[in-house]
């Protein structure tokens, strides 16, 4: 299981409203391309911050490992001055211990 914390910050923003188009797109392009779960947990009332939290599983660790590469190699590339990302991936072994 992987669990990302995305930080993102929209410069052009200059509203709430014009941050939640470009947070809508995000989240869904996150879903349909790479199957992940993802749901703003953070900076709700901000216009040029956000903060997600998304989750993934994958049938092996090293799949697993590949699909978050693939997530943030697409964030950085999308948001190339703009996103952070902390993640935490573990094995359900790891996860039962």
């Amino acid at each position: 299981m992987a669990v990302l914390v995305i930080d993102l910050h929209f410069p052009e923003a200059g509203s709430l409203k014009s941050k939640r188009k470009d947070l809508s797109s995000v989240k869904a392009q996150l879903n349909t391309r790479f199957g992940v779960a993802v749901s703003e947990t953070d900076h709700q009332d901000l216009w040029q911050r956000a903060t997600l939290t998304a989750a993934m599983t994958g049938g092996s660790l090293t799949k697993l490992i590949a699909a978050v590469d693939g997530v943030e190699r697409w964030l950085h590339a999308r948001f190339p001055d703009g996103v952070s990302v902390e993640r935490i991936v573990a094995s359900l072994e790891d996860l039962r211990e």
